[in-house]
C-alpha cells in the first residue's frame, strides 16, 4: 500500500509539473528598424492623425503601451546586441555598426533554449556573426534589401554577404511569411520564443505597391522645429544630421542609381532652383510619406501575425511585443536619423499584450530600458534572471505595481563619434536631461578622428519638451545640474562605464566635470 501511495503521489507531481509546463507562455517578439513612436497613433505627435497603424493600435488597446521606453545606445547594431544580452555596449562589446556580437557571447535565446523553449529569429539580424541560441534562423545579410531579399539559414550560412537564398517579394511580407511558416511547423509540445525582425522602416524607406497611393496629393503636417538650420538659436553644441543631407542623397541616387548604395522609391528627385526653406519642405514631404508607407506595411504584417495567433488558439497564452531598435528623427530639429540623446531618437516604441496578466488599454510611464527586455522575457518564462543581464524585469510595472526601488534615471551613451554627432553620454530622469559631449573617437571602429570641444547640455523637458533651449548655463538650474552630475557619476560607476582605460577621457572628465 505504501508503494501504491508513493506511485500516486509521483503521478500527481508529474501532472502538476506537466500542467505548469503547459502554462508557460509563448513569446512573439516583433521588432522593426527605426520605426519611431512619432509614426504611430498610439503616441502623441504631429502625425498622430495621419499615420496608418491600426494593428499596432489594436495591440495597444489589448495590452500596455510604454511611454518612457529608452534605448541605451541609439543605433541599430548595439541596440540589437543589448536586447539579446541585457547589457550596455561597454559590456557586450558592440559599440557601433562595425562590431559583431560573438556567437560565444551569452544571450537570452541560449537561456530559453536551455530551459525547454523552441527559439527562432527571422529577418534583420545585423550582428555580423552567425546567430547562436536559436534552433532556427533565417536572417538578412547585413542591412538586407527591400525587394526580393536574400536570407540565410544554418544550411547556407556564410559570413558577410555570401550565402543565402533569394525570396521573391517585399521584405516585410517575406519575413512575415517565413515567420508564419516556422510557427505552423514548430513542435507543438514546447513553448516558443520567436523573434520576428523587419528591415523596415530603415532608409531607403521603401514600401509595397499596395501603399504607393497612401498620402498621394496630400501635404502632411511639419514638426515645429523642421526649419532649425543650426545650433545658433538653441544653444545646442553640435550640428546633427541635417535633413538637407537626405536631399543630397536623393539627388545622388537620382543622378547615378547604379552607383548609389540603396534604391529610393519614386525617383528621380531634385531640389534644384529652390531656396533652403522650400527645398527642405519638399524633402520632408517625400521622406515622411515614404517612411509612413513603409510603416503601414509593417503594421499590415503585425496584423497577419496577430490573426494567426487568434485563429490557432494561441492569443491567450502568447506574449506579443512590438518595438523598434530605437527612435528616429522625422524632421524634428531639422534632422533625420537617430544616435543623439534627444527625445525622438532616445524613445523606443513598446507595446505588449498578455491577456492573462496585463490590463487591456493600459499605459506605463516608468523609465524602462532595452537592457530590461531579456529579464522581462525570462521572468514570464519562469526562468531566473541570468547573471549576465544588467537590466531587470518590469513585469510588476506592467501590472501597475512599480517597485519602490525602480530606477529614477536612465543612462545613455553613444560611441560612434563624428564632429556633427559627437560621442556623448548622459542621464535622463522624469523631468530633466543632462548630456556630456566629450567629442573623442576613442578606439571605436569607423569613428572619425577629428575631435570636438567637450560641452554640456541640459534640458527641462517639462518647460521645453522640444529641447530647443540648452539651459546648462541658466543659474536657476545650477543645483539640479549639480545633483544630476552626482547621479550620473554614480550610475557610470555602478554599471562599470568609467572611461578609466582612456587617458584622454580621464583628463577631459577632470577638466570639464565641474
Amino acid at each position: 500500500m505504501k508503494n501504491i501511495g508513493s506511485l500516486i503521489m509521483l503521478l500527481a507531481v508529474s501532472l502538476v509539473s506537466y500542467s505548469q509546463e503547459e502554462q508557460r507562455p509563448n513569446i512573439l517578439f516583433i521588432m522593426s528598424d527605426d520605426h519611431t513612436s512619432q509614426a504611430m497613433d498610439i503616441y502623441s505627435g504631429t502625425l498622430k492623425d495621419y499615420v496608418h497603424t491600426p494593428n499596432i493600435s489594436r495591440l495597444a488597446s489589448e495590452g500596455c503601451v510604454l511611454d518612457n521606453c529608452l534605448v541605451t545606445n541609439s543605433i541599430c547594431t548595439p541596440s540589437r546586441a543589448t536586447i539579446l544580452t541585457g547589457q550596455y555596449s561597454h559590456q557586450h562589446g558592440v559599440y557601433a555598426l562595425a562590431n559583431a556580437l560573438e556567437p560565444e557571447a551569452d544571450n537570452i535565446a541560449k537561456v530559453f533554449q536551455q530551459n525547454g523553449y523552441q527559439t527562432a529569429v527571422v529577418g534583420k539580424w545585423h550582428l555580423k556573426k552567425e546567430p547562436s541560441g536559436f534552433d532556427y534562423y533565417n536572417v538578412l545579410p547585413g542591412q538586407g534589401r527591400y525587394w526580393d531579399p536574400i536570407l540565410k539559414t544554418k544550411d547556407n550560412w556564410q559570413d558577410g554577404y555570401q550565402g543565402g537564398v533569394e525570396h521573391k517579394g517585399f521584405s516585410t511580407d517575406v519575413i512575415t511569411d517565413l515567420t508564419l511558416e516556422w510557427l505552423k511547423n514548430r513542435n507543438k509540445e514546447q513553448p516558443f520564443l520567436m523573434m520576428c525582425h523587419f528591415k523596415a522602416t530603415h532608409e531607403p524607406f521603401d514600401y509595397p505597391d499596395r501603399f504607393k497611393d497612401l498620402y498621394r496629393n496630400m501635404e502632411l503636417p511639419e514638426p515645429e522645429t523642421l526649419y532649425d538650420f543650426g545650433p545658433k538659436t538653441t544653444g545646442r553644441t553640435f550640428l546633427g544630421q541635417s535633413i538637407d543631407t537626405l536631399a543630397g542623397r536623393y539627388m545622388k541616387a537620382s543622378a547615378a542609381p547604379d552607383k548609389w548604395w540603396c534604391v529610393y522609391p519614386e525617383m528621380p528627385f531634385t531640389t534644384e532652383g529652390l531656396d533652403p526653406v522650400r527645398a527642405r519642405k519638399k524633402v520632408y514631404q517625400k521622406f515622411i510619406k515614404d517612411f509612413l508607407r513603409s510603416g503601414a506595411a509593417v503594421d499590415d504584417n503585425v496584423g497577419r501575425l496577430m490573426n494567426y495567433l487568434d485563429k490557432n488558439g494561441l492569443a491567450e497564452n502568447t506574449i506579443v511585443i512590438y518595438t523598434a531598435d530605437q527612435g528616429y528623427n522625422l524632421g524634428e530639429h531639422g534632422w533625420f536619423d537617430k544616435r543623439m540623446i534627444f527625445e525622438e531618437s532616445l524613445h523606443m516604441p513598446f507595446v505588449i499584450r498578455y491577456p492573462k496578466e496585463i490590463r487591456a488599454g493600459s499605459r506605463n510611464k516608468d523609465l524602462i530600458q532595452n537592457i530590461d527586455f531579456p529579464a522581462l522575457m525570462a521572468d514570464y518564462a519562469g526562468i531566473e534572471k541570468p547573471d549576465f543581464v544588467q537590466g531587470r524585469s518590469f513585469r510588476e510595472n506592467l501590472k501597475g505595481h512599480t517597485p519602490a526601488d525602480w530606477r529614477k534615471a536612465a543612462y545613455y551613451r553613444y560611441w560612434l563619434h563624428q564632429p556633427q554627432r559627437p560621442g556623448h553620454f548622459g542621464i535622463r530622469n522624469e523631468r530633466y536631461k543632462l548630456a556630456f559631449y566629450y567629442g573623442q573617437p576613442l578606439d571605436v571602429i569607423w569613428a572619425e578622428p577629428a575631435v570636438t570641444q567637450p560641452a554640456w547640455e541640459f534640458y527641462d523637458l517639462q518647460k521645453d519638451p522640444m529641447e530647443v533651449r540648452n539651459a546648462y548655463n541658466d543659474p536657476q538650474y545650477a543645483q539640479i545640474i549639480k545633483q544630476m552630475k552626482v547621479e550620473l557619476e554614480r550610475l557610470r560607476k555602478e554599471i562599470g562605464d568609467t572611461d578609466q582605460q582612456y587617458p584622454e577621457m580621464v583628463d577631459i572628465l577632470k577638466n570639464h566635470w565641474d
